[in-house]
């Protein structure tokens, strides 16, 4: 008889440990569920709340949730699939690129962009000015570089298993600095009745600050096409040569404003 009660006390007592053991959810606004876990699925978790009865299954998206932490201390923690970078390890994630028309304006263009994260990449632009068509005779001759911190574009809605469909593809943001110098020809005729003129070489420096927007197409994982504009504010040293600073254009003191517009196509690499 003894043996009987003992053995109802301890199915009793593990009958109530098992009520009062709890998973717990933490979600990304700090909130606590305290639950049993019964299904982890591909998009949502689901689980018995305590108060109400084992056969009402409540559920939630798992990118709500920072992690779960079981009734034995063990934990598991979500991402957001969307920016998972494990959805894109076949990605290369570096593309070197050519400013495709720049020969044709004086200079040509090299850019180089490496992916940080999903939905990030910075890109760093060199110009060697004067490898290009010297279309007003100048002789220039100089450097220019960009850089600029890329925002690519989410999609304005989310779907089961949806993921930018290259890591570098996408709509972007990109604020962006960049600074020039170069040297040209310039002619300075001795008086207005002569024909005879001096000539010299005199340097400009420029700068600009701004926002760029454009879209970069991905083929094939392996080859890019990106078009692009930008607006912002801009200087230079020398306001009598054209508003063209090869990369960018800037106008002068009364309108300082500064403006770049492009097409590069790149190849990419690990």
């Amino acid at each position: 008889m003894y043996k009987n009660i003992l053995l109802a006390t301890l199915t009793l007592l593990v009958f109530i440990g098992s009520l009062s053991a709890q998973d717990i959810i933490m979600k990304k606004n700090n909130d606590l569920i305290k639950c049993k876990i019964r299904e982890i699925g591909l998009d949502e978790i689901k689980y018995n709340l305590p108060e109400y009865s084992a056969d009402v299954l409540f559920s939630i998206d798992k990118d709500k949730i920072i992690k779960i932490i079981f009734e034995n201390g063990q934990e598991m923690e979500f991402q957001k699939e969307m920016t998972n970078p494990e959805n894109y390890l076949d990605n290369k994630k570096n593309v070197l690129k050519i400013d495709f028309l720049s020969p044709l304006t004086g200079n040509t263009t090299f850019a180089y962009e490496r992916s940080l994260r999903p939905g990030r990449s910075v890109e760093a632009t060199l110009g060697i000015i004067g490898l290009g068509v010297d279309a007003g005779d100048r002789n220039p001759g100089g450097v220019f570089t960009r850089f600029g911190y890329k925002f690519i574009k989410d999609p304005d809605f989310y779907l089961r298993g949806i993921r930018y469909a290259h890591i570098l593809k996408g709509s972007y943001l990109k604020p962006e600095i960049a600074v020039g110098f170069f040297n040209h020809d310039t002619w300075m005729y001795r008086d207005y009745s002569s024909s005879y003129y001096e000539e010299s070489r005199e340097s400009v420096f420029s700068g600009t600050i701004q926002l760029v927007i454009g879209k970069q197409w991905i083929v094939d994982n392996a080859f890019a096409v990106d078009f692009f504009g930008g607006i912002g504010y801009g200087f230079t040293t020398d306001e009598s040569y054209s508003p063209y600073h090869y990369g960018y254009s800037v106008m002068d003191e009364s309108f300082p404003m500064a403006f770049s517009a492009g097409l590069k196509i790149g190849y990419l690499f690990k």
